[in-house]
């Protein structure tokens, strides 16, 4: 037991954790070396939402262009 592999985490206080890393991994069961631990595969949480895409910031560059543009007209009338 005392000549297993340790794992590699860090600790709060900057040393590592001192538990034995499981078997195929480098971690411990409380640091990420459980069954089925990590992100999903084909990163599916870093999906784009859409609204800063080059077509999103177009169209509202454009919103923000005619809104100018009819703040003028309003100026121009009073």
């Amino acid at each position: 037991m005392q000549s297993s592999p340790r794992c590699c985490a860090r600790t709060r206080d900057g040393g590592t954790c001192r538990a034995p890393a499981r078997q195929g991994k480098q971690r411990c069961r409380m640091h990420g070396g459980a069954r089925r631990s990590g992100a999903p595969r084909g990163n599916r949480n870093a999906q784009k939402h859409g609204l800063f895409t080059r077509a999103a910031r177009a169209e509202s560059g454009q919103m923000r262009l005619l809104l100018d543009e009819a703040q003028r007209l309003l100026e121009e009338l009073k």
